[in-house]
């Protein structure tokens, strides 16, 4: 059960987010906090009484102390808690992708879209040991929302402001770095194989020199790396085809 803080400087905004979260069975407690100003003081209380705060729900245009910045301060407590971002601007979905929010919510909040943040939070929150659940990029889709599976990306491409998940059913346009997704996905098999290109390991097929280049061969894409990339991209795709299991009977 998750324990949580909502933030916003407009009451009715506050309210009825709070409302919302308190109608998910997964949450036991949700405190509220008028301003980034306030937010920061009830957390630095909660700090000092030991009790727990599983994630933030925040918005970021707040007068005195705005959403990036409190979430940059909350980055320097010894356990920060997870963020998700509540706002009515899109125009910052990637300064909060790398402060590492768990996901980014536009105003007016949808419940199917709130309910995706609190399971993506939950799964974040998971006791160690547990197994977690794999990582989903939400993508909108002329007013759907399409979850996009970690496993199912192939490669990704950086596009300006924004990244392009290739998979094998499509690519989807999502706004964040490629650095936040980096970063984000670290240690779930995902390497930088060119300054604007993140290869999944799992989904390599052949590794190749054409030309003095090596070149990958992901799905049916045929990507280069870049001469900076090789000996990291040779070692990690080494390690990884040496730790795959074998087919029965068949020897190294």
């Amino acid at each position: 059960m998750l324990r949580v803080l909502a933030v916003d400087d407009e009451v009715p905004a506050l309210e009825e987010l709070a409302y919302l979260l308190r109608q998910d069975p997964r949450i036991e407690h949700v405190s509220t906090a008028h301003g980034g100003v306030t937010a920061l003081q009830d957390m630095v209380q909660m700090i000092g009484t030991g009790e727990r705060l599983d994630g933030v729900f925040l918005d970021i245009r707040m007068p005195g102390l705005g959403g990036l910045d409190l979430a940059r301060l909350i980055g320097g407590f010894p356990s920060p808690p997870r963020l998700v971002f509540v706002t009515a601007h899109e125009d910052c979905a990637i300064q909060a992708f790398e402060l590492e929010a768990v996901d980014y919510l536009l105003k007016p909040v949808r419940v199917d879209r709130l309910a995706e943040a609190v399971r993506r939070l939950e799964s974040m929150t998971s006791p160690a040991g547990d197994s977690a659940p794999e990582d989903v990029i939400p993508v909108e889709l002329g007013g759907r929302t399409r979850f996009v599976a970690q496993q199912s990306v192939q490669f990704v491409e950086a596009k300006g402001d924004y990244v392009r998940l290739h998979t094998v059913d499509g690519s989807y346009l999502v706004r964040m770095s490629l650095a936040a997704l980096e970063r984000r996905w670290a240690g779930s098999g995902f390497i930088r194989v060119h300054r604007s290109t993140l290869v999944s390991v799992r989904h390599v097929s052949e590794m190749r020199f054409d030309g003095g280049r090596v070149m990958l061969q992901v799905g049916a894409e045929t990507l280069p790396v870049s001469r900076r990339h090789t000996r990291q991209v040779r070692e990690q795709l080494v390690r990884q085809f040496q730790d795959r299991p074998l087919p029965s009977g068949a020897a190294r």
